[in-house]
């Protein structure tokens, strides 16, 4: 789009809501922001890949597109309707890559921005919002904050009824996730290292948000906190000899798949007991990528690794229900069977 024409539609957008002000709303986000968005929202942008799944699991036929575009993989865990929705970038996060004029193109009745609610993502809406006359709303995406998240965007976006069950259902998980850890004793709980990346020296310290559904389910997180905040770090070979997980927790394939042969690995405890389990990742990962409502079914699959003993139910029907609910899809055995063989 030219720069005239990001202009005229500025224009435009601004000229609409000014000749019909009685079709805004004005509803509070979490960021504590006032937000006038229209009574009937045909179609949101997700700021980023985490609101993307909380738009879809609420309204996917709200869904302007993706911020990246499904792999083939994912394909038959989604709604058909879904698949071929284009790839529109990113505002937010690692790799943002979508100027304003692709926004407006889009022409979205709202932005939802799903995740961490700071200066700098209020700095941000407040500026989106102000350039393109798009409404632009930031729900807060602590983990625990899950059920309360479903709740507000779905009265926001018309699907109150459908949010409800939906955070009950995220309730349901949580309150699981007690009773198991009421039955192990703290000396119980597993030493884990997130690897991440082919040669898995990429982590998460402790408090980080790539790490807390681990540290939800009791997994004793074995990387400091490097940062003043826990985040992304790198690792040596020796400091996670020196770490002594007892258990190794990847999102990465090719690392589950040549860990047990690498020799500086050998050493580490959950190698050498073949403690090595490898996240399922269709159609989104169960522990992150991205951090979203996807990590409910991770704490899950997550308690049936980690004390299988202890665990609640059977996994496969849990992850068939799972899907059926949240996803809108009914799992082929074939499906469910390719998915869990991933994550052992």
């Amino acid at each position: 789009m030219s720069r005239w024409r990001c202009r005229l539609a500025l224009l435009l957008a601004g000229l609409a809501l000014l000749a019909n002000p009685a079709a805004a709303r004005t509803v509070t986000d979490s960021a504590g922001r006032s937000v006038a968005v229209p009574d009937r929202i045909a179609k949101v942008f997700a700021a980023g890949p985490p609101a993307a799944v909380l738009l879809y699991v609420l309204a996917p036929e709200l869904m302007a597109g993706w911020p990246r575009a499904p792999r083939p993989a994912d394909l038959p865990y989604l709604l058909p309707a879904t698949r071929d929705l284009p790839e529109h970038g990113r505002l937010t996060g690692r790799g943002d890559s979508l100027n304003l004029e692709r926004l407006l193109a889009a022409g979205p009745d709202l932005v939802l921005d799903f995740g961490t609610v700071s200066e700098t993502y209020r700095s941000l809406a407040d500026r989106v919002q102000a350039q393109t006359g798009i409404p632009y709303l930031l729900i807060d995406g602590r983990f625990a904050q899950t059920p309360a998240a479903l709740r507000l965007v779905g009265e926001i976006l018309g699907v109150p009824e459908r949010a409800a069950v939906l955070a009950r259902a995220a309730t349901a998980i949580f309150a699981e996730v007690d009773r198991v850890l009421a039955k192990v004793p703290p000396s119980g709980r597993p030493r884990v290292y997130l690897a991440r990346g082919p040669d898995g020296l990429e982590s998460g310290s402790q408090g980080s948000i790539n790490t807390e559904i681990i540290e939800r389910v009791g997994g004793i997180n074995v990387v400091p906190g490097l940062r003043a905040k826990g985040g992304i770090v790198t690792a040596s070979p020796e400091q996670i000899i020196a770490w002594a997980p007892d258990t190794i927790i990847t999102l990465d394939r090719s690392f589950a798949a040549s860990v047990a042969a690498k020799p500086e690995w050998q050493a580490v405890p959950a190698v050498a007991a073949g403690r090595t389990f490898l996240s399922p990742g269709q159609p989104f990962g169960m522990l992150d990528s991205p951090p979203s409502v996807n990590r409910l079914i991770g704490l899950r699959w997550l308690l049936h690794q980690l004390y299988p003993d202890q665990a609640e139910g059977d996994l496969r029907s849990q992850v068939r229900e799972f899907y059926r609910l949240f996803y809108q899809v009914e799992l082929s055995d074939g499906d469910l069977a390719r998915l869990l063989a991933a994550g052992g």
